[in-house]
């Protein structure tokens, strides 16, 4: 490929950076998409490996068929049998009709099994079956059925140390390792990384109507610096974090806040705290506590207040006689305050908690909010939050136990 069609697909995708061996692995999935070849892509978590599967796809002779992605991970080990492979009616509990799997589904297309390594021993020898002759049986059938399906693997654990360990076939190993795409970490990609800042940064300035968050030299220095352990998605989250507490809402020509190093290495957590990437530790997963979910209910949060502080402010510039800035739509002042009363102050996180407790109960709160608001209706409240309704029954149960 040449450098214009690169980035044309660059663009397609909303893939950010310029580093070779990102370009390497670009290049490589658009050459290999015309064959049925299985295909696995290693690298660590965050590192966007869910785009290489949708490039080749698009630019196989399987593009006008089904693509199916399964994070096998977050299958539960009773049932993942029954969901790749379907089951008939009286399978098991709860096996109240027959059922399609991902494999019948996607038949004629391509089906993408994310955390492949995470896979039971048995799923595994029937996976390979299915990848060696294109035969499966449904879950409580004696029934041999055909399926045409090019499949694509991803995984951020080490295979090699898990085959040695004995939880990964040898046989399913090299039968997936046709073709081997790796994505490389952040942290080699420096000269990637605050690209990709700048983009999150704009994103969100776009989607919240505030002021883009920039850095200086020294900032950028220090951010390219830094080792990523969740890589991509940890840079996301940060960038999204920074931009809710640092930004303002835009205003005339003023339309961007520098920060500094010093302002930015608030927002960086300890390298000493995670030194090593989710694969050096085969089996262990250096991941946020944390769900995506959570942190965009967290910084939701964080902008809201910010637009509460910024009316509070207004409101008080107005009763003392300063001319009163705009407010944002709708938005109705506040009675005043009585004179000689102590100031109301806002309740702060005791920050002798854990933070991950201050986070959680932040999230709660919200998703109480917005169902008070919607009169207990999940599939409205998940809407405002930009959630899944999964989320919130998830929450309420765990909160139910506690």
């Amino acid at each position: 490929m040449d450098a214009q069609e690169l980035q044309i697909l660059k663009n397609r995708y909303d893939i950010i950076g310029n580093d070779h061996a990102l370009n390497r692995a670009l290049e490589t999935a658009v050459a290999i998409a015309p064959t049925d070849l299985t295909v696995l892509i290693e690298g660590e978590s965050g590192t966007g490996k869910e785009n290489i599967p949708q490039i080749i796809h698009q630019h196989s002779r399987r593009k006008t068929g089904k693509y199916l992605a399964v994070n096998c991970g977050a299958i539960p080990e009773g049932t993942i049998n029954a969901e790749l492979f379907g089951h008939e009616k009286g399978a098991f509990t709860g096996a109240v009709g027959e059922r399609k799997g991902y494999f019948e589904e996607a038949n004629g297309g391509t089906l993408f099994l994310d955390e492949i390594g995470e896979l039971p021993k048995e799923t595994q020898a029937m996976l390979l079956r299915v990848l060696q002759n294109g035969e499966f049986m449904k879950v409580g059938s004696s029934k041999v059925e055909k399926t045409d399906v090019r499949v694509i693997c991803a995984t951020n654990v080490n295979l090699s140390y898990a085959v040695a360990t004995g939880k990964f076939r040898q046989d399913l190993y090299y039968r997936i390792n046709s073709i081997e795409i790796k994505m490389p970490p952040l942290r080699e990609r420096r000269s990637d990384i605050y690209l990709l800042f700048r983009k999150f940064s704009s994103d969100f300035a776009q989607r919240y109507g505030c002021c883009r968050v920039t850095l200086d030299v020294e900032a950028i220095s220090k951010l390219s610096s830094y080792r990523w352990p969740g890589n991509i998605r940890q840079l996301k989250n940060i960038a999204e974090t920074v931009s809710a507490i640092e930004s303002k809402p835009a205003r005339g020509t003023e339309d961007r806040v520098e920060l500094g190093a010093a302002a930015l290495s608030r927002y960086l957590p300890d390298e000493q705290d995670s030194l090593l990437p989710a694969t050096s530790s085969p089996g262990q997963n250096s991941a946020s506590p944390f769900s995506d979910d959570d942190r965009q209910m967290f910084v939701k949060a964080l902008v809201e207040l910010k637009q509460d502080v910024e009316a509070l402010k207004r409101s008080v510039s107005a009763l003392s006689g300063a001319a009163p800035a705009e407010g944002p739509k709708g938005y109705i002042a506040p009675s005043p305050v009585v004179p000689d009363e102590p100031e109301e102050q806002m309740p702060a996180f005791d920050e002798s908690e854990p933070q991950e407790m201050n986070m959680r109960q932040m999230s709660n709160d919200l998703i109480e909010r917005a169902l008070a608001r919607h009169d207990g209706k999940v599939k409205e409240a998940a809407r405002e939050l930009g959630i899944s309704e999964r989320t919130i029954y998830r929450k309420l149960a765990k909160k139910k136990n506690q």
